[in-house]
């Protein structure tokens, strides 16, 4: 049975952030609101960095699924945390390479599921679905995950700038855990997650992020958090990394202009 947790929301919330609205904001997107921006704008204040950060990594993801399609083969994505759409979704970097990618995203956020469902309402092979992407029970379970996800065979499972977003008492490196254990060998896990060596930064921004999203935040961590979420994988070169750094395809990505907190993660394979 999927784990008891508080039920999904049905109505957008316009007076609270949202993590999901906040990073579409930071990324140049229009599907934000005035609090939304507001915090992005405080939280740019401490850390000026964050809108060069959002964008590499989203270029970072772009990036590690057309490596997964086009070098391993890769066929089918679950996206956990997916956010709302923008440009070079998933589904469009996987499905260029072979329209036949299937696509699951999975977010609690009810605006992800309204734009998502309006983008891909024509597209047979990817789906959006409304879950905690705690609650891998159900997500497994869910009957549009079953129609598109064949787990006997390799899946790319991410969980890119997302495990921020839950506390430890959530036992993130046991999510990866339980994501890959359910998967073929040959799956790959994406994982990547806000981090800073500076206590100051890493306490500042969560308990900002917590008090303004009303507790839907877990922490920054540490690099070495990140190493623990991947334990017992075979971790693809360059290894973990800022996430800019990561098999880069130009010299063109926005460079931080400050380090106090940085993207770090990769890509684990299960043998």
């Amino acid at each position: 049975m999927s784990q008891e947790r508080e039920p999904l929301p049905t109505a957008i919330d316009t007076a609270t952030p949202s993590v999901a609205r906040m990073y579409d904001f930071l990324l140049g997107g229009k599907d934000n609101y005035a609090v939304d921006r507001e915090a992005s704008e405080e939280l740019l204040k401490v850390v000026p960095s964050t809108k060069e950060l959002a964008v590499n990594n989203r270029r970072f993801l772009q990036r590690v699924v057309g490596v997964l399609a086009q070098e391993y083969g890769i066929r089918q994505f679950l996206d956990h945390g997916s956010g709302l759409p923008t440009q070079d979704n998933v589904h469009q970097v996987a499905q260029r390479i072979d329209p036949a990618s299937r696509v699951v995203y999975v977010d609690n956020d009810p605006i992800v599921l309204a734009h998502g469902r309006a983008l891909l309402e024509e597209n047979e092979n990817t789906a959006v679905i409304q879950a905690d992407f705690r609650d891998t029970e159900g997500i497994f379970g869910h009957p549009e995950v079953e129609r598109l996800i064949d787990f006997s065979e390799p899946v790319a499972a991410l969980f890119v700038s997302v495990m921020h977003c839950i506390t430890d008492e959530d036992d993130p490196a046991g999510l990866v855990r339980r994501v890959a254990d359910r998967l073929a060998p040959g799956s790959f896990l994406v994982v990547c997650q806000l981090v800073s060596e500076d206590k100051s930064v890493r306490d500042f921004v969560t308990e900002f992020m917590d008090a303004s999203t009303q507790g839907n935040w877990g922490r920054v961590r540490q690099e070495h958090d990140v190493a623990d979420f991947l334990d017992g994988l075979q971790i693809l070169e360059p290894g973990l990394v800022e996430v800019s750094t990561w098999r880069p395809d130009t010299d063109l990505a926005p460079r931080q202009a400050t380090q106090e907190w940085i993207e770090f993660g990769g890509v684990g394979r299960k043998a």
